[in-house]
């Protein structure tokens, strides 16, 4: 059991003993039920699904800015995309023997449905408001060129489309029909040379960083939730009952500090969750060092532009290049406004986090995690000609990879924009001594009391499924209780359903999400997806008669 599980729930903070306050220093002592450090996509989704299923919990919210959902999560600083695979090549890789591997791309598309769901419950409660403010339909498409990698892409289209999540994809290499999809990516293009893409109308565009507003504005309204703004984590430490006193201070007064006892804390800081979880001392902890990574966008909000391109076009990275190189050209809906981001542009800082400091790598190299950093280091020689080659582009390279997708594209529409800091994840292993892994990786300590969260995309898109996740991780007894799965299925319906495996749910849940969330409903299946869809559910029911039987 954890430690929340293990103790007495009548001896934890009642909520009228911590001062509810937004920024202000409230009282020098508090002890809440839950904790958590930094206010991006990830704190606030887990401080709901907490909220839900125990009320009583008091909460603490910190984050070191002047307000939530600055940094990862805000809108200008990622690109928005709802990361489904239905786009993103990289997902899809070729396996040895050649064929198409899409296990990763339905695992992605599988967990964004998850949000959806759990986003199309917020707004049925009051919680999320106005959907069109935070997420909007938009056509996801992959564009190509070259013989090669348009046998790439209608393979991969073709092995996708035996998925009841992939049946919106539609495929084409003819100029004319591509351009009815992105008319100003086929304008000035050479007729001669041979393209292909994917578009599917089911695709969305969305602001994490309004979704964190409102989760967190709903939290506020409870009396048992407190947010402290400008506030600087100084130090964690173990209590003898097992659970957390961290001292935070106040970012812009450093000589007022506050103490918070925490049964189970939440690291939720982005880029700056590894050096937190260092300071607290958990074992685990210690399997991880951080390299960062920063990315700027070639933006335009010219709406002569803007109103001619309307979806998230992915490309293919070059060859020699990491995953993290896929160029896109993406919609944007910010504050109701359209804009086109192009990128990403790779920069580097030694800074974790946008607003951070520039001994952020440093003080997070230490002695058990120094070897696997070196490893990495000598292996991934093509992340380090990348980069190079990334910090020496001028103006006119950047036009000039830009004018790949857009043919047309002049200097003088566009300008550059630093994006957020990430931090990719290496991780000691016992063959390599450290490996780069991409994605996301849940930290939590043996007994519970502690997570967080490393790494980058798909990330926010699927903040609804990691936090699922963790919660099976730090409160495994409490999530297997009837209450606690009951509730979760309210909240999420196809909870524990693989829908991939179940098309006529995937179809309902792709229907009902739509709905509730204003976006576009699926078309109607392809014969292929038919003939899957026919194939599951014979199988589903010859399974059921066994079981019968």
């Amino acid at each position: 059991m954890t430690i929340l599980e293990n103790s007495q729930r009548d001896a934890l903070t009642r909520p009228e003993q911590s001062a509810h306050s937004r920024g202000k220093s409230g009282n020098d002592f508090d002890k809440v039920d839950v904790l958590f450090i930094g206010g991006g996509i990830m704190s606030a989704t887990l401080g709901v699904l907490l909220h839900e299923l125990e009320p009583g919990w008091s909460m603490t919210m910190v984050e070191r800015l002047d307000d939530v959902a600055a940094e990862s999560s805000n809108g200008w600083n990622n690109a928005g995309t709802g990361h489904t695979a239905l786009a993103e090549l990289n997902y899809t890789p070729r396996t040895a023997s050649g064929s198409i591997d899409i296990a990763k791309a339905v695992r992605i598309n599988e967990d964004f449905q998850v949000s959806r769901q759990f986003w199309a419950w917020g707004v049925s409660r009051g919680i999320l408001k106005q959907p069109r403010s935070f997420i909007n339909s938009t056509p996801h498409m992959s564009f190509v060129w070259g013989d090669e990698n348009v046998r790439f892409l209608k393979a991969r289209h073709e092995a996708l489309q035996t998925n009841a999540l992939f049946q919106s994809m539609q495929y084409s290499e003819s100029h004319r029909e591509i351009a009815q999809w992105a008319p100003l990516m086929m304008e000035g293009r050479d007729r001669r040379q041979k393209v292909a893409a994917t578009w599917s109308s089911i695709g969305t565009d969305v602001n994490f960083g309004e979704i964190t507003h409102q989760f967190v504005r709903y939290l506020e309204s409870q009396s048992n939730f407190n947010l402290l703004l400008n506030s600087d984590v100084r130090q964690i430490s173990r209590n003898d009952d097992g659970s957390w006193r961290v001292t935070v201070g106040n970012h812009q007064s450093h000589a007022q500090t506050r103490r918070i006892d925490a049964r189970f804390v939440f690291v939720g800081a982005g880029g700056g969750s590894l050096p937190l979880l260092q300071e607290a001392g958990i074992p685990e902890a210690k399997e991880y060092g951080g390299f960062p990574v920063g990315g700027s966008f070639l933006v335009t909000e010219n709406s002569d532009i803007t109103s001619r391109h309307f979806a998230k076009a992915y490309g293919k990275a070059s060859v020699g290049s990491p995953p993290m190189s896929v160029p896109h050209l993406d919609t944007r809906i910010l504050d109701g406004k359209k804009a086109l981001l192009f990128g990403p542009f790779a920069t580097f800082s030694t800074k974790f986090l946008k607003n951070g400091s520039y001994s952020d790598l440093l003080a997070s190299t230490r002695m058990n995690n120094i070897v696997p950093m070196v490893r990495v280091g000598l292996s991934e020689f093509s992340l380090i000609k990348y980069l190079a080659g990334q910090l020496m582009l001028s103006d006119a390279d950047r036009l000039k990879t830009l004018q790949e997708y857009l043919p047309r594209a002049q200097q003088q529409d566009w300008r550059l924009w630093q994006a957020g800091q990430r931090v990719q994840i290496i991780k000691r292993d016992k063959v390599k001594g450290g490996v780069l892994k991409l994605g996301t990786e849940i930290v939590c300590s043996k007994d519970g009391s502690m997570a967080g969260l490393l790494g980058a995309s798909p990330g926010a898109s699927t903040a609804a499924p990691i936090m699922l996740n963790l919660l099976d991780m730090a409160f495994k007894e409490r999530l297997r209780s009837p209450a606690w799965q009951a509730k979760i299925r309210q909240i999420i319906p196809g909870y524990g359903t693989q829908l991939s495996a179940n098309p006529r749910k995937a179809l309902e849940s792709l229907n009902a999400t739509s709905e509730a969330l204003q976006l576009s409903a699926p078309p109607m299946w392809t014969p292929k997806g038919r003939e899957a869809a026919h194939a599951a559910n014979t199988a589903s029911a010859a399974a059921s008669q066994r079981s019968l039987a």
